[in-house]
């Protein structure tokens, strides 16, 4: 990171979009030897309620809060559930249990969903949650310009990373060894250069 003269080299933009490399085949290996119970949870009973629950749960408190109009209160619960959704899913790296050896310590949460295959029911269930949440916070503030921009803005900071702009597969020789596809690398750093490993 430093020039010839010891200097440090300036980032070149604010935003910082750099691709992830290939996994090794060892790590590889290591994430299908045990199932992953950081994501496994988004398969079972109860866990698409939960966000149904979470919402009507936010739209009542801030219905509750005197002096909140029901405009701000849909798009307050329009912010509150994407910022939310985009740390839970999509910032956060690794698990929080060390069960596996660090083999997920580069995969955020939504790489970790269904071993990284993309249009699962899953995936498309927590990707179909914020665009009918934009739209009814959308009507319900009556296509107001400011509101439907604030609440566009952030639809698309949630919607714009579950989707899998770059896809690799695995080389042809390691597909009978292992049939995980390795896509949805491409990481934005926003005020932050490149990662050092």
């Amino acid at each position: 990171m430093a020039d010839k003269n010891g200097r440090r080299r300036r980032s070149s933009s604010i935003l910082q979009v750099y691709h992830e490399p290939l996994e090794p085949i060892e790590q590889l290996s290591d994430q299908s030897a045990l199932p992953n119970l950081n994501a496994n949870w988004v398969n079972a009973k109860g866990a698409w309620t939960i966000h149904l629950v979470l919402i009507v749960v936010l739209k009542i408190v801030y219905d509750i809060i005197p002096g909140v109009s029901q405009e701000t209160s849909w798009t307050l619960t329009n912010i509150t559930y994407m910022f939310g959704s985009y740390i839970m899913f999509h910032y956060v790296r690794g698990v929080p249990f060390e069960f596996n050896g660090g083999a997920y310590d580069n995969l955020n949460m939504w790489e970790q969903i269904d071993d990284g295959a993309q249009y699962t029911p899953a995936k498309k269930f927590l990707l179909s949650v914020p665009i009918v949440l934009f739209l009814l916070s959308t009507h319900y503030t009556h296509y107001d310009l400011a509101y439907f921009t604030i609440n566009f803005l952030a639809v698309l900071g949630v919607v714009i990373p579950k989707l899998p702009f770059v896809c690799h597969t695995i080389p042809p020789s390691l597909g009978l060894v292992l049939t995980r596809v390795q896509s949805h690398r491409m990481r934005v750093g926003l005020f932050s250069g490149f990662p050092e490993d």
